[in-house]
Parts: C-alpha cells; structure tokens; sequence
C-alpha cells in the first residue's frame, strides 16, 4: 500500500509519522535519563527539553514553528544558566535542523540555524564542554544535509543526461534508418519500376504484333508478371517510405492478388499442392494481403526449385486481428534440378523476413523432421504506422 494514501494532519506521510514518533522516544528518553543523573533542581528545564521533544510530532508540517520554539527554549536554558550541568541545546536539535534543511527555504533555515548555533556554540565564553556540541549538534547536521541533497541531484542530473542522450541515440538511428528506407524507395522506383516498365512495354508490343500463337500467348504471361511485379514493387516502396515517416494523406491501396492464383499455377506447372483459406480476406488490409501473397509466391517457388515432386500444404486463416500463412512441404521425391536450384540469390527468405517485418509480422522457416520444409508467418490486420499509435 501506498503510503501516502494514508493521511493524517500531522504528517505528510505514514513513513514520516513513524520516524517522528520514534524521534519522541529516543529524544525523551534521553532528557530523563539526563535528569535522573544531573541536580534534582532542574525540574523545570527537563520540562522545556520534553516539549521540545513533543513538538517533533509537528516537524513534518510545522518545522519553522518547532524550530523556533527550540530557539526560545534555548534562550530559556542561556538565561537560567542550567546549561552547564543540562545542555546548551535541547537534545533534538540535530532532528529539527535536518528537517528544516529539507522542508523549508534556504533563507529561513540558515536563518534558524544561525541563531542556535550561536546558543549552542556561545563564542562569547567558549569552553571544551560546550561548543564542540554545538558545533556537532547543529553545524555537522546541516552540512550532512545540504552535501545529500547536492549529491542526490547531482545522480539525477547525471541520470537525466544520460537518458537523454540515449534517447538522442536512438532518435538519430531512427532518422538513419528512415533516410536509409527512403533512398532504397526511391532507387527501387527510379530504377527498378523503369526497368520493369519497359519489359512490360516491349511484351505487349510483342503480343500485339507477333501473329504466332504461342509467342502471344508467352508475351502475354511476360505482360502479366510484369504488371504483377510492378504491383507488388509499388507497395514494397510504399512500405519502405511509409516506415521512415507517418502519411497524413494515404491514397487508396489497390486491390491485393489472391494466392489461390499462385497455387492454381504451380498445380498447372506439375507441383501438387493442396490450399485451404479460412475467414474473410476483405478485413485484411491490401497491404498486408500483398505480404501474405508474396509469402506464399517464396514457399512454392523454394518447393519448386529445392523440393521436385514434394507434396506442398497451403493453409491461410484470416482473423480480425490479423491472418496466419503455413506452408510446408514434405522430403523431395526425386533430385532438384542443379541449374534450376543455383538460379536464386540466396537472399529470397532473407528479404522476405524484412518484409514481413515491415508490416510488423514475424515469420519462421525451417527444416522439418523426414526431410520437410515449413514456413510460418503471423501478420497484423493492418499495417501500424505513426499516424495510427497517435
């Protein structure tokens, strides 16, 4: 429990009231023993030194009235000159000089302070027997207070720099990273999109003037994946930009390919492929859609090239919150073919990963026990930018 959730007038705290009352009994106890060994005369005195001790119930809300009174009671022991077999100083001074320090202004502390140090040390009859203790009694509190404090907000003063900096840190390698994003974005577009563009071009071209049935129907099938990739090359450049920084003004996505597509060709190619789909696709957004295409496109084109006559499983379930894709594939029935599996980079599942990451996905790919091969990925519903967390 918290304990400032536990009031009470006199004390800020629940931690406050049990040190004060703890300070009354300590205190106390020693004004009476004090007493018991000093004259039976001094009554009166021990009197005083006990409602000091009492009013340290008060410190924690009142400490310029307790230090105060402190003050007149030692002006009462100065006058009575009792101090010599009593004290210079009520016994709790050093408590009330360290709450002062920490409760009040600098300028009424000191001002306190002052005046009992000097009933306290009496410069003006200095003896062994008294001013040590008032030095020790009211100079060393305040010093061991104000060095705390100093050290206490210099920690923090340390602390905040270096959260500080730390969160520069990061700020400037999310910058970096963003500037990265965005200067891959705009080579993909300048370069890659014209290329394709023109490959896009030229098979159409082809198709349209060729009058052989089969070189039309090959420029159209050249057509398309071009077309296809400049689709999916859009959105990946979109992606790359729209991670490097929040669009207030987002056009309308496209309409994302359907994987049933993907499987439909590769059953045309010979791969035996089974494919189930669970859901809705249309609560998915089309960005997303286009990973979870492209995700599947990676694991047949891999079955294909590494896995010849292997069974292939596509499974997508399509959830409010977002959709998983599995893919796997059991051991190759026969050899892969050696030029067909040295014709990739290497790379494929290595970007892939980065692109499921963008959308904020996580994918997992690795070997299966009898010689398999899966794919797992988890996608959100939509893709989280700046403009969505605010």
């Amino acid at each position: 429990m918290d304990d400032r959730s536990w009031a009470f007038p006199l004390w800020r705290t629940r931690r406050d009231g049990f040190w004060l009352i703890a300070a009354v009994v300590i205190f106390g106890a020693l004004d009476l023993l004090v007493h018991g060994l000093g004259p039976a005369d001094a009554g009166w005195t021990l009197l005083l030194g006990l409602s000091v001790d009492v009013s340290l119930l008060f410190l924690a809300r009142f400490p310029v009235w307790v230090a105060s009174w402190a003050v007149a009671v030692a002006v009462a022991m100065l006058v009575s000159d009792t101090s010599a077999v009593y004290s210079a100083l009520p016994f709790a001074t050093p408590a009330i000089i360290v709450n002062l320090v920490r409760l009040t202004d600098r300028r009424r502390a000191f001002g306190l302070i002052a005046l009992l140090t000097l009933l306290g040390t009496r410069p003006w009859d200095p003896s062994w027997d008294v001013t040590p203790l008032g030095v020790v009694n009211t100079v060393l509190p305040a010093l061991a207070v104000l060095y705390l404090n100093a050290r206490r907000e210099l920690v923090d003063s340390l602390r905040e720099r270096a959260e500080r900096a730390e969160r520069e840190q990061l700020l400037l390698a999310e910058r970096a990273r963003a500037a990265e994003r965005r200067r891959l974005a705009e080579e993909m577009h300048d370069v890659v999109t014209h290329r394709l563009s023109l490959v896009v071009l030229h098979a159409g071209a082809l198709g349209t003037t060729s009058t052989e049935p089969a070189v039309r129907d090959a420029a159209e099938d050249i057509r398309r994946a071009g077309t296809q990739a400049l689709a999916e090359l859009r959105d990946l450049v979109g992606v790359l930009r729209e991670a490097g920084e929040a669009r207030a003004d987002r056009p309308e996505e496209p309409a994302a390919p359907d994987p049933a597509t993907l499987v439909a060709e590769a059953r045309a190619a010979g791969q035996q492929v089974s494919h189930t789909a669970d859901g809705d696709p249309d609560q998915i957004s089309p960005t997303v859609l286009r990973t979870v295409y492209r995700v599947v496109q990676e694991s047949l084109t891999n079955a294909r090239k590494h896995a010849p006559g292997a069974r292939v499983t596509v499974a997508l379930a399509y959830r409010g919150d977002g959709v998983t894709v599995r893919v796997g594939n059991d051991a190759a029935r026969r050899p892969p073919d050696p030029a067909l599996a040295a014709s990739g980079s290497g790379a494929g599942l290595l970007g892939l990963a980065h692109r499921v990451e963008l959308v904020g996905g996580t994918l997992r790919a690795g070997r299966e026990p009898g010689g398999g091969y899966q794919v797992d990925a988890t996608l959100p519903a939509y893709v989280p930018t700046r403009e969505d967390a605010r």
